[in-house]
């Protein structure tokens, strides 16, 4: 009996391998369920499968920044002119007060009365700061984007390849190189070379993306149907294979109906869209509201995804933030809905269309968060464009809690769960007397308006209370006795001696979600307690023990 047993076990497991499908690129592949219960031969959980993936751009610059280019690279209609209302380039403002790198534009001034100023992508500290924002919003790789490189811009791009592969090894985060492949004339054999004799140098990076155990390239442009995207099926299909045989898993960003074969894809490029290993269709320009979102959902992603399925192919759908100068993020319940489709569809991966696309508005890199922080005079919407306030970091925000959903460490659910206001704790008490409570167990002091700001008095008296005063777009101000805090824009220390309410005298009020609260102020730098052993600054660039504070307490 216990033989017999023992035979139709061995036959059951020998059956069941003999019925699998096997794909060449993706040998390592199990058989996995996914959320809309179909059985997938997907590949395993990697660097891209399963993970979120952000297109980084990296491409502006300014004059004087000191990169090969020199020019208001993409911030601009004419390089070589300061960014002004009629030499304008972009679609977004960006919020740019994390940068310690700036360079003054032709804009009148912000609304805050600071000058507007713009970053350059050149800077190390520019890249650090974007990589460190993936970090904290667990953004798992970067796609840099890289058109062809033989003419004028390749220096820089170069350049910038280098800086990314150093923040990304830096914050823990993934990357690869990604050709975008439009208008590129000699292509089929230039984009071997690049490879060979430059970009592949990257894939020995601890950094640089894996999947299936193999160095991940996207090529992103194949098969398009007009006259930037003219290369046949068979070309396409010469490129595809010739990075295979390199050892490289192979995405391919495709045209948003590639299946059918539509207007928008070529005739006849089927056989070669199935040679990827991963499909990435494009989205942006498709949707612009839910019903939108619903619609493709419903009509032409549910086919692409079993498609890929029954053809061992990854798929890696596109989610866009919205454009935001043409109204369509709405508090971020557009982006939701994509996350929730996608993640309910069982999509293997997805990719954020951008991450620093302020040309196009679809970024989710820190915006203009209100009209105090855009040109006077200017006609850029602000994240608060509908009415609800929105930090500048929401869509960062927005897509950790959205790649928490795709891995499965926050439930599947259509109500976005992600606060437009920052944080999910208590909401900010205005109107109501408060203590702040430092590291070092002090209580933070307002010196009567006389002497700088302490925290370092171990009993909560009249300078100890501080009342929290709404002044609008989601900031708060500190009052003591008829006077308000003051940062002093980070240059000395803290007072709270003002009379009247300015851009110092506003902070960002962000819930740490440890029972402490951080104050960011208007430089962008944050509160510090200086553990009381001198006077309170507003000058740190990253929270720790001593810039939180918990509350009457």
């Amino acid at each position: 009996m216990k033989n017999k047993l023992y035979f139709l076990l061995i036959l059951s497991i020998t059956l069941l391998f003999s019925c699998r499908k096997q794909e060449p690129d993706n040998k390592l592949a199990p058989l996995t369920g996914t959320k809309s219960g179909v059985v997938a031969l997907g590949s395993p959980v990697g660097d891209v499968v399963g993970k979120i993936t952000v297109g980084y751009q990296g491409w502006f610059a300014a004059i004087g920044d000191g990169s090969p280019i020199n020019a208001w690279w993409h911030w601009t209609q004419n390089w070589g002119q300061a960014p002004s209302s009629s030499n304008n380039g972009i679609k977004s403002w960006p919020d740019v007060r994390d940068y310690t790198n700036t360079y003054q534009t032709g804009w009148a001034n912000l609304n805050n009365g600071q000058s507007a100023k713009l970053f350059s992508s050149f800077s190390d500290q520019t890249v650090n700061v974007q990589f460190q924002w993936m970090q904290q919003n667990e953004i798992d790789c970067a796609a840099l984007q890289r058109f062809n490189p033989n003419g004028s811009e390749g220096p820089v791009r170069d350049a910038i390849t280098a800086k990314v592969k150093t923040a990304a090894e830096t914050y823990g985060r993934k990357f690869y190189i990604m050709y975008d492949v439009s208008g590129w004339t000699n292509m089929q054999s230039e984009i071997k070379t690049d490879w060979t004799n430059k970009m592949s140098a990257y894939t020995s990076s601890s950094a640089y993306a894996k999947q299936n155990g193999k160095p991940v390239v996207c090529i992103w442009g194949f098969g398009f149907n007009d006259t930037n995207h003219p290369w046949s099926a068979a070309v396409c299909l010469d490129v595809i294979n010739w990075f295979k045989n390199q050892g490289c898993y192979v995405i391919g960003g495709v045209p948003t109906h590639w299946r059918t074969e539509t207007s928008d894809s070529r005739p006849s490029f089927l056989a070669t869209y199935k040679a990827f290993n991963m499909l990435s269709p494009w989205m942006v320009g498709r949707i612009g509201n839910v019903n939108d979102v619903d619609n493709f959902y419903t009509n032409v992603q549910q086919a692409d995804q079993t498609y890929c399925n029954n053809n061992g192919i990854d798929f890696q759908p596109c989610v866009l933030p919205g454009d935001l100068q043409e109204h369509q993020r709405a508090h971020g319940d557009f982006m939701w809905r994509q996350f929730y489709n996608m993640v309910r569809l069982g999509a293997q991966g997805i990719y954020i269309s951008m991450f620093d696309e302020f040309n196009e508005g679809n970024q989710i890199a820190k915006t203009a968060e209100t009209s105090a922080y855009v040109p006077a005079g200017s006609n850029f919407v602000t994240l608060d464009e509908d009415g609800t306030y929105c930090t500048a970091d929401y869509y960062l925000r927005l897509t950790r809690d959205g790649g928490r959903m795709l891995k499965g460490t926050l439930a599947l659910t259509a109500v976005r769960p992600t606060s437009p206001g920052g944080g999910s704790g208590p909401s900010i008490p205005y109107g109501q007397s408060i203590t702040l409570k430092g590291n070092n167990n002090m209580y933070v002091c307002s010196e009567n308006a006389v002497n700088p700001m302490n925290c370092n008095r171990a009993a909560a008296q009249g300078w100890e209370h501080f009342t929290v005063v709404n002044p609008g777009g989601g900031k708060v101000v500190l009052q003591n006795n008829g006077y308000y805090v003051c940062s002093e824009n980070g240059i000395q220390s803290m007072n709270c001696n003002r009379t009247a309410i300015g851009p110092w005298e506003q902070f960002d009020w962000i819930d740490n979600g440890d029972g402490t609260i951080s104050l960011r102020g208007n430089n962008g730098k944050y509160v510090s307690s200086e553990n009381g052993t001198i006077p309170m600054t507003c000058t740190k660039t990253t929270i720790g023990a001593t810039e939180k504070f918990r509350v009457n307490q």
